[in-house]
């Protein structure tokens, strides 16, 4: 379950972390988790490496994009080489997964990638 920004798409109705706790505490089901979209909660709450450690256990898929306009890690205000180290020393053990508008080629966008040690 993936909270969206209202700044991107204005009145989505499901556009925090606590709401999204909230609604999985109330479906109460164990195989329903939080996909934590980076870009879209900088966006919403900031406090990133807060929130992430604090709903470790409900997180199991985490999105990057940098913010402003959603191009690859690196392009933003976003401390990505931060906050790999952050999810390494909590502990996460879920997926990463990458929804990005590269700013030029699909190839050079994942330039990232070496800069973080991520191959």
């Amino acid at each position: 379950m993936e909270a969206i920004n209202t700044r991107d798409i204005p009145g989505f109705y499901l556009n925090n972390t606590a709401q999204a706790l909230s609604i999985r505490e109330q479906v109460g089901s164990a195989n329903l988790f939080l996909q934590y979209d980076i870009y879209h909660m900088q966006i919403m709450e900031g406090d990133l490496a807060r929130t992430m450690a604090a709903h470790l256990g409900e997180i199991n898929h985490i999105q990057l994009a940098d913010n402003p306009g959603r191009n690859e890690p690196g392009t933003g205000e976003i401390n990505y080489r931060f906050l790999f180290e952050h999810l390494d020393r909590i502990g996460y053990q879920g997926w990463i997964g990458c929804e990005y508008k590269p700013l030029t080629t699909t190839e050079a966008g994942l330039g990232w990638l070496k800069t973080h040690n991520a191959i």
